[in-house]
């Protein structure tokens, strides 16, 4: 079945919109001309700019999908397509009525999984997978949209390890092995721990690309924190876009793929940046200086409708959002273990009860945190919580010597278990504590029942 996008019939009367910075052209552009000559008085300059334009003002056919209920309580699923730019599609896992997101979240309206195909003259990249409850949907899509160009994937950019993001990655390497999957350095050991599978991986760090072919030079951000420790971004030079996972999502289901209609999309916008990034909020502030310079129109988020109109409008409501919390006097550091048990949820549930309080926290994995940076990031904490690393991990030994060598006396320390089957005894922890000059501010939190 095939339909026309409300984007679509929204697109002209929105073709003057006003944002809080004055006139912005439409579809969210701050300027076609961007960066890097693009746009340029060159002819290539031009027509690449003249090509962006064309892919901006007509959003295209959103593909949609029979809608499946494949769970046992018959639940809706659903995958559709639709143009996310220039030579770019965008495949939405749509979760119609998923309730609950990890610990923290209760949903009203679902909630969706993006991926996207970026075709170069010569490669094509796919930017993250999906969840694997969407593998029988999901693969007959991927492989439609492929052989429709003749086209394979050729590079498999992993923005971050988080399940509902990479839990298809095996099946993209299986299908087509000779892909090179890429990621930071964090996010290619966590793969290499998650599947078990053997594949052509790539480390990237900031400032890295890949080109693609016709302009499309992607290039990499490591933006960590945001919200694991493995994340990057990915923008396009010539499509503009700027793929940036979890940050700047919502979760929100609906058939527009775009942000057509603001008034129905703030309060959830509001509600994901307050429980997953406002507790790391310095990183927010960190990874909106990195990218400050590169010119996009279009903000190709992991979750909800990708941010096509308001571009502007909703960056900076993140960047207001963190400077607020960053300003505050009293900071809180929370350490928890990625991909381990239940840390990192327990973690993010915690930072959120924190956040309530009107105190600013920061986020640090003791799996993978480089050993200066924690340090510092002790030494402006007035108080830290600790979910119980993995006592079989010498990364984390290595953190907690650091740790323990950094704290001062007059910080409150609070010690939780993380439910992983294998946490170092909280009690021990305490110990430590006490032996390097601090009482613990209360007993150990304890669980008694998987969270």
């Amino acid at each position: 079945m095939i339909s026309i996008s409300v984007g679509q019939a929204m697109l002209r009367l929105r073709a003057t919109r006003t944002g809080t910075g004055g006139a912005v052209p439409a579809c969210g552009h701050r300027s076609i001309q961007g960066i890097h000559g693009i746009g340029g008085p060159t002819r290539e300059g031009r027509a690449l700019a003249s090509r962006i334009a064309a892919a901006m003002s007509y959003p295209g056919v959103t593909k949609e999908g029979p809608v499946i209920c494949t769970e046992p309580d018959g639940r809706r699923l659903q995958v559709n397509v639709a143009e996310a730019g220039l030579d770019t599609l965008t495949i939405r896992c749509l979760d119609w009525d998923r309730d609950r997101f990890d610990i923290e979240f209760g949903l009203q309206n679902g909630t969706t999984y993006n991926s996207y195909l970026i075709f170069g003259e010569e490669k094509t990249a796919l930017v993250d997978s999906s969840h694997e409850k969407f593998r029988e949907l999901f693969m007959p899509v991927l492989e439609e949209e492929l052989k429709a160009r003749g086209r394979k994937v050729d590079y498999l950019i992993v923005s971050h390890t988080e399940p509902d993001h990479s839990g298809l990655t095996p099946d993209v390497v299986a299908r087509w092995p000779d892909c090179e999957v890429i990621g930071s350095k964090v996010c290619i050991a966590f793969l290499d721990g998650l599947t078990h599978v053997s594949m052509k991986t790539r480390v990237v760090k900031g400032g890295d690309t890949v080109d693609l072919g016709g302009g499309h030079v992607v290039e990499f951000t490591i933006a960590p924190n945001l919200h694991w420790p493995d994340t990057m971004f990915s923008y396009d030079h010539a499509s503009q876009i700027m793929f940036t996972c979890d940050a700047f999502g919502m979760h929100y289901c609906s058939d527009d793929p775009y942000d057509t209609d603001l008034s129905l999309l703030d309060d959830h916008y509001r509600f994901y940046y307050d429980c997953l990034m406002k507790p790391n909020a310095r990183s927010v502030t960190t990874a909106l200086r990195k990218v400050k310079d590169m010119s996009f129109n279009t903000v190709a988020n992991g979750h909800g409708p990708l941010l096509r109109y308001n571009v502007r409008e909703m960056v900076d409501r993140y960047q207001k959002w963190s400077e607020a919390s960053t300003s505050k006097t009293t900071n809180v550091l929370i350490l928890y273990s990625s991909d381990y048990g239940y840390s990192d949820r327990l973690s993010q549930t915690l930072a959120r009860g924190v956040t309530k309080a009107e105190v600013a926290t920061e986020m640090m994995d003791l799996l993978s945190v480089d050993q200066q940076e924690l340090v510092e990031a002790v030494g402006r904490s007035s108080a830290i919580v600790l979910m119980a690393h993995p006592s079989d991990s010498s990364e984390a030994k290595n953190s907690m010597g650091t740790l323990l060598s950094a704290v001062k006396s007059k910080q409150v320390v609070v010690i939780a278990e993380s439910f992983g089957g294998r946490d170092e005894p909280v009690d021990q922890l305490s110990a430590a504590f006490v032996a390097a000059g601090l009482e613990p501010f209360s007993a150990p939190l304890r669980g008694k029942n998987t969270p």
